[in-house]
């Protein structure tokens, strides 16, 4: 499954990362929507769900996140929904880890 959330802040560190890997940091901005998917190995077996994804948040709850590969590239989002399939473009579609 995928879930959408909409970034509300994050650190300048990302705008900062420059690793051919990890450029895609760069194109975070506050307000816009990503989504982010969930599959093995990150999904729960028993669950079948990721740990982080906002299962019991609403839309007002601020939630964290941290990107792998910079632990100071960091923010906060608020869940929109819950999707089957993820429909947003590339550059803002992530994987849950």
């Amino acid at each position: 499954y995928c879930v959408e959330f909409k970034t509300e802040s994050l650190s300048q560190h990302c705008a900062l990362e420059n690793r051919p890997y990890a450029r895609w940091m760069q194109y975070l901005r506050e307000g816009h929507t990503v989504c982010v998917a969930c599959q093995p190995p990150a999904m729960n077996a028993d669950t079948q769900r990721c740990s982080g994804d906002g299962h019991n948040a609403d839309g007002g709850k601020i939630l964290h996140w941290e990107a792998v590969g910079n632990s100071q590239c960091q923010g906060t989002w608020k869940k929109i929904r819950q999707l089957e399939h993820c429909s947003c473009p590339l550059v803002h579609s992530f994987i849950f880890t």
